[in-house]
């Protein structure tokens, strides 16, 4: 260790120490005073450490998570950034955070945003990447689908020899060749038929063939661009998948069930992008040499994270905190809803900051023209952006009087208790969130921090 990296270490960790047991926060400040000292410090940090990259455009934290708790059960600590803190400067401050402890083998699953893969790859040196899927998703920022991945596969062509555990169901991961060894998983459900000869709708991201730009088709598609896809102009194809989901058994927005092998599985959180996040994390830990009873009971053990399904008890309500940040993932979430049983209100929070996307035109993409509407007793609409996502739901065909706008957080809050239904779901973009959090905080609905 330099003189430097010392510094900026003690420095860091010092300030670390400050923010969270004075003010009660902080996530990326004793990175980027780490850095500013020592630009390099992350690779004095991450010495000694098995690295594994979780990147892509939806599903990052819950893959994260998920890979955590099932290494965990093998290996004991393992170092993450589980605020969700993905660029350079918040994993630096991942690894002040972390308190050393004794164990058989060093890890750290870190989820990276897609942009940072390659300069975060320079430090780090990981020993395997996992993607997850490519989305169109804050165009004013990332760009075509292409140009997103052409960011990670600039990070993985740094690391030959790391190991690639890629969804197989996404065509865009099995079309630029990499010399490191590759693992593929994906979704091979009994009713898959090689007979099958379909396209994707027209409005889906992602399907033209990589080698020579024909319109893919599929023998099943689970959802988006995602599925046992090929060319019937030149024969591109779906890889062999090592890891599949093969039965999806029961799905409700709080509870999945499905078999993985052939052995059952169950995590307490809805959606089926859920599912692809669990394969994937399945597919990590079996890689790391952890059995299917392993991660099972990990599964099972699986909590509730920060904004992505959290459950939040207030005023007799059950509320259900869910993000939102681009077409697919919401429309994914809108299908989830549609599994719910029982009657429930909505909320709607859009704002349109950098960590959002400035382009709020996302919102519609997505299908709430095929939200069960029987089932949705009232609806508050909030945010910066409140008054284009009320616009919205009056064209999906939403009666505007059951429509309350509140556009500030603390008469949001107080909305909340009135709403007559004991099951809330809100579906907010980043910041949203996160400034409803720090009302909600201040207010002692929840505990502060991440």
């Amino acid at each position: 260790m330099s003189f430097k990296s010392g510094i900026a270490k003690v420095a860091g960790k010092s300030s670390y120490w400050f923010l969270h047991n004075v003010l009660k926060g902080g996530t990326s400040f004793p990175g980027k005073l780490a850095m500013k000292i020592d630009p390099e410090v992350l690779n004095t940090l991450a010495n000694g450490y098995e690295t594994i990259i979780v990147t892509g455009t939806n599903g990052k934290t819950m893959t994260t998570a998920l890979i955590v708790e099932a290494l965990k059960k093998k290996y004991g600590d393992i170092l993450t950034n589980p605020s969700g803190s993905n660029m350079q400067q918040g994993i630096v401050t991942a690894f002040l955070a972390h308190k050393n402890k004794k164990v058989s083998r060093k890890i750290a699953v870190l989820e990276v945003d897609e942009a940072n893969v390659k300069m975060v790859t320079k430090l780090l040196h990981p020993s395997a990447f996992v993607l997850t899927n490519i989305f169109r998703d804050q165009m004013d920022r990332y760009g075509e689908i292409y140009t997103t991945y052409e960011k990670i596969v600039n990070g993985i062509k740094l690391e030959p020899k790391a190991k690639v555990i890629a969804n197989g169901d996404a065509s865009i991961f099995s079309s630029v060749k990499l010399p490191n060894p590759k693992v593929f998983y994906g979704f091979k459900l009994p009713n898959d038929k090689a007979e099958n000869d379909f396209k994707a709708p027209v409005n889906t991201d992602g399907v033209l063939c990589p080698e020579c730009d024909h319109v893919l088709h599929y023998h099943e598609r689970i959802y988006a661009n995602l599925g046992d896809f090929f060319c019937p102009n030149c024969g591109y194809h779906r890889p062999d998948l090592t890891y599949t989901v093969n039965k999806i058994i029961d799905q409700t927005p709080n509870s999945l069930k499905f078999q993985m092998g052939n052995k059952d599985y169950s995590i307490g959180i809805g959606g089926t992008y859920n599912i692809y996040n669990a394969l994937a994390a399945y597919s990590v830990a079996r890689e790391f040499g952890l059995s299917d009873e392993e991660v099972a009971e990990s599964f099972a053990e699986n909590k509730r994270i920060f904004g992505r399904q959290e459950l939040i008890k207030y005023a007799n309500k059950d509320i259900d905190l869910i993000l939102v940040k681009n077409p697919v993932g919401l429309d994914e979430v809108l299908h989830m809803l549609n599994t719910e049983q029982d009657n429930y209100s909505l909320i709607t929070l859009l704002n349109a900051n950098h960590a959002d996307g400035i382009d709020t035109s996302w919102i519609w993409d997505a299908d709430f023209e095929g939200l069960d509407k029987s089932k949705i007793k009232k609806i508050l609409v909030g945010g910066q952006r409140w008054h284009d996502m009320g616009f919205r739901l009056e064209i999906a065909g939403f009666d505007p009087g059951m429509m309350v706008t509140s556009p500030d957080n603390d008469s949001l809050i107080e909305e909340i208790s009135k709403l007559p239904t004991k099951k809330v779901y809100i579906l907010s973009t980043y910041t949203a969130m996160l400034a409803l959090r720090k009302t909600m905080a201040e207010k002692k609905i929840i505990k502060a921090g991440m």
